[in-house]
């Protein structure tokens, strides 16, 4: 069983109280759930399981990169305001897909429809793939993505 590092950035602790007009109702334990509910269902010759993390700690999420290469294991990541301007993260990220694991950058929202700051993502030319603005899909997109690469 290949284990899929699901990373949450900052602020997606938030989520569901953190401009629910933006990022929608969903909760943090709703999207684990959602996630949760998506991966028992999916069927294939290697089955995946979810290790799902959340932090605002710009060291703790490189920190866990460092570790999915270390483990071998595939990562989904949402690093929210991360994204833009952290070159850390970025090689962190490099790492990853270095490595030849699959390293999907997720958004809730789109960023390119936000403010212009938005546009820019550090981590998307290091990226296996990119998925936003399809809420809490841009994961499961993401996810079915990973699980396809892993068959």
């Amino acid at each position: 069983m290949t284990t899929v590092f699901v990373l949450n950035g900052p602020n997606l602790g938030r989520l569901g109280s953190r401009e629910p007009d933006v990022y929608g109702g969903g909760t943090l334990v709703d999207l684990r759930e959602t996630i949760d509910a998506h991966v028992s269902g999916l069927s294939g010759a290697n089955p995946i399981s979810i290790d799902f993390r959340q932090t605002d700690s710009e060291t703790e999420l490189i920190s866990w990169l460092h570790e999915a290469v270390d483990t071998g294991s595939p990562v989904i990541i949402n690093p929210a305001a991360f994204t833009h301007y952290s070159y850390a993260l970025r090689d962190a990220a490099a790492q990853v897909t270095s490595a030849g694991l699959t390293l999907v950058e997720v958004h809730i929202t789109n960023p390119h429809s936000r403010e212009e700051f938005r546009h820019t993502s550090v981590i998307s030319g290091v990226a296996t793939g990119v998925v936003a603005g399809f809420g809490f899909d841009s994961y499961i997109v993401g996810l079915d993505a990973v699980a396809r690469r892993l068959s």
